[in-house]
This record gives structure tokens, sequence and C-alpha cells, in this order.
């Protein structure tokens, strides 16, 4: 698959609905497990809310990037101006198109984005410290584990809803440019 099949853009207040049904198949329930991100065995309840992705699409410094294929929603992610890097977050593809290195395009593109608006070197991400796959994959990516831990947010629903007592936040950065 390559990027001329897609198209990429800021979403708006209008595309939130369909953002929050995207993570939310990416993330949990049932059909997540279609694709190989779901955290379903980790957290169950949400893992977004509509307030949470309109904050990413309202907020200066931030943008939450639409990636569409044949006019529907395929993925997207957040982005937010962080002084020197950017903070890369609420990456989703669609669970049936997951594995089909449509991720890898994606995150090439978020990564270009974040430099050409923002001129920032260093991308940055916290990642579930328990989903090694995932990890993994973003260490093939250029990623680095800095193994810098920050606490889940236990007892915030908004979160999702643990099944463990163990989860918690690693940072991964990478340099860009």
């Amino acid at each position: 698959m390559d990027t001329a099949s897609l198209s990429f853009r800021p979403a708006t207040a209008a595309d939130v609905p369909a953002l929050v049904d995207l993570v939310e198949s990416a993330y949990r329930g049932d059909a997540s497990r279609a694709g190989w991100t779901t955290e379903a065995d980790l957290l169950e309840g949400q893992r977004t809310d509509p307030q949470g992705v309109l904050d990413v699409v309202e907020k200066p410094d931030s943008m939450m990037l639409a990636v569409e294929r044949d006019g529907g929603l395929v993925a997207c992610c957040q982005l937010e101006h962080r002084g020197l890097h950017a903070y890369f977050g609420m990456f989703a593809v669609r669970p049936k198109l997951q594995g089909a290195g449509l991720g890898k395009l994606i995150i090439a593109e978020a990564e270009r984005v974040a430099v050409q608006e923002w001129g920032v070197s260093e991308m940055h991400m916290t990642v579930i410290s328990a989903r090694e796959e995932l990890i993994a994959w973003y260490v093939r990516r250029g990623y680095a584990r800095t193994g810098e831990m920050s606490p889940f947010p236990y007892g915030q629903e908004r979160f999702g809803l643990p099944t463990r007592d163990d989860l918690e936040f690693e940072l991964l950065t990478k340099r860009l440019g």
C-alpha cells in the first residue's frame, strides 16, 4: 500500500463521532480483536470519548490527523506540539486493515507533519509497558525505549477499566529530521 491511495488532513469537530468509533474499534471490545493493536485483554470500557477527541481537535498546537482512503476514514493519530518535541498518541488503524503496512506510512507522515508544522526535532509517545509487541513495532520504526515510566490513571474510567493492577506507561522517543 502506498501513500498515493491515502489522504491526510487535520480533523474537524464534525469528524469527532467517526474518530471516536475508529479509536474504540481499534483498542476495545471484540471488534478490536480483528487487529493486533487491541488492548481488550488489559482494559475494558472506553479508550476515549467525544470530549477527549474534541479537545485534541480544538486545542492550539494540537491536531488529530485524519487518514482517509476512497473517502472513508481508515486511521487517525494525535499530534501535539510540546516545545522541542511533538507528542504522538491516539493512533488507530481500522482493525481489518492492520498488518498491511498502513501504520508505517501513517507514522512517517505524522513525523513529517510534526517537523514541517512545528520544526520539532523529536517525537515522544507513551505506550502501556505490558504491550511488548506494540513497543517492538515502534522500536523497528526508530523509537527508543527510555525506561521512563508514568502511572496509569487508575480510577479514571474515562481512560478505561484495567483488568490488571500493574499497568504503567513507558516513554518512547525518536529523533526527527
